[in-house]
């Protein structure tokens, strides 16, 4: 159910418009290299890759150091309201983000931020900020105590040992979390639909992608779509390729006592 979509998608990506419409199962007679070319310069999927990468390259780093700050705090010590700080993250997971659009058009308005990209990617950390404080919570909880206690005993502070010792240890949760972050920040539509609608070349790749779909309805270039499409994937699955086996370590992490 996930691969036949996707090779699909890979295959029409390299067909003539023709060949798409005529026989949309069949393989292309001749690979069309020009769809990619196409949809790079023609469709400004580059200028939208750019856009996307200084956008989450301050939002992921903002999000994953105050996430796991948070998350550390809550896990590692007791003081009061811990349990109501965790639960008050927790619970920004069930809150519909669409129901905020209006609160932060006008807060980002009343700022100077909007339509920045600064703008932007704070509302992607406060975005992000519920899943990665909820799961890293539980993954710092099954962290040994003893090595965090021989530290503070060899005289770490409380920072030393947060950035030297718990965050080396907590590097398979750490990078599965950012994966989840990236796909999330990355598929992202209706906040920088609403939030980055003013100048179209600050558009995202999200955003850019709808752009190219609509442009094939008077352009008749499907395979630069199905093209750009392919490109969107790209980052992440090399991403997920690279990480996969920290990412399944950070998810089973606990699981098994």
């Amino acid at each position: 159910m996930v691969i036949v979509p996707v090779v699909w998608i890979v295959i029409s990506s390299f067909k003539t418009p023709r060949e798409i419409a005529t026989d949309p199962l069949g393989l292309p007679a001749v690979p069309q290299i020009q769809n990619y070319l196409n949809a790079w310069t023609n469709g400004n999927i580059g200028q939208y890759f750019l856009n996307t990468f200084q956008v989450m390259a301050f939002s992921i780093t903002g999000t994953m150091l105050l996430g796991a700050m948070v998350a550390y705090v809550i896990a590692r010590y007791e003081f009061p309201g811990n349990r109501l700080l965790y639960f008050f993250f927790a619970g920004g997971m069930m809150f519909p983000v669409f129901l905020a659009l209006f609160p932060l058009f006008k807060t980002l308005e009343n700022v100077g931020l909007l339509n920045t990209k600064t703008g932007l990617a704070l509302v992607y950390i406060a975005y992000s900020l519920p899943f990665t404080v909820f799961f890293l919570t539980a993954f710092f909880r099954t962290l040994p105590h003893s090595i965090a206690e021989a530290a503070m005993i060899d005289g770490a502070g409380h920072y030393r040992l947060f950035f030297q010792v718990m965050l080396p240890m907590a590097r398979p949760g750490l990078v599965a979390i950012t994966i989840f972050n990236i796909i999330g920040q990355w598929n992202q539509f209706l906040l920088p639909l609403v939030l980055m609608s003013r100048n179209p070349d600050d558009a995202m790749i999200s955003q850019g992608l709808a752009n190219l779909a609509m442009r094939q309805g008077y352009e008749g270039d499907p395979g630069a779509l199905f093209a750009g499409t392919v490109l969107a994937m790209i980052p992440v699955f090399i991403a997920y390729v690279i990480f996969q086996r920290q990412i399944q370590a950070g998810l089973t992490a606990g699981a098994v006592k």
